[in-house]
């Protein structure tokens, strides 16, 4: 019987953890807001907290693409009181390789009831007995008439005070 050759493929994978230490606060997951076909009108994403996005305007929402509300993660103590702030009321997202912009705003955090998050501090209690706690964050985008097609990126800071 003639000899059998053996074929073996060998894969490497990658593991996370993150350790989130006492009155700190990480990013979870980026804002996206997933793809977008623009109108010879303008007009506004709205991606909710829950993840659910809406159009305006002469904007319509194609399938594909990743779409979800940004998300944050903490630790503090039971009870305590914590600010949430932006650094900006809105932000620029700027095409890649050049030639367009669009901008975000009215961010909205995923507390019950949902909130508007701005410049001026707004004061939350931890609810979770660990006092580990996670908020979602959605925004409205603003897509110009005519939006030149490619991706636009940018970033927002939120700062977190425990109390």
């Amino acid at each position: 019987m003639p000899a059998q050759a053996q074929e073996v493929a060998t894969v490497s994978a990658s593991a996370e953890a993150v350790i989130v230490a006492n009155l700190t606060f990480i990013k979870v997951d980026d804002l996206a807001f997933g793809k977008v076909v623009p109108g010879t009108t303008a007009g506004t994403v709205v991606l909710a907290p829950a993840g659910t996005r809406a159009a305006t305007g002469g904007v319509r929402l194609a399938t594909g693409g990743l779409v979800q509300p940004a998300a944050f993660a903490g630790k503090g103590s039971f009870g305590q009181q914590v600010t949430i702030r932006m650094t900006s009321n809105s932000i620029t997202l700027n095409r890649v390789g050049g030639g367009g912009t669009m901008t975000v705003d009215t961010f909205i955090i995923g507390s019950t009831p949902t909130a508007p998050i701005t410049t001026a501090p707004r004061t939350f209690r931890i609810g979770s007995s660990t006092g580990i706690f996670r908020f979602p964050l959605g925004a409205t985008l603003r897509v110009k008439a005519n939006q030149a097609p490619g991706t636009y990126v940018g970033s927002f800071t939120i700062t977190l005070n425990y109390q």
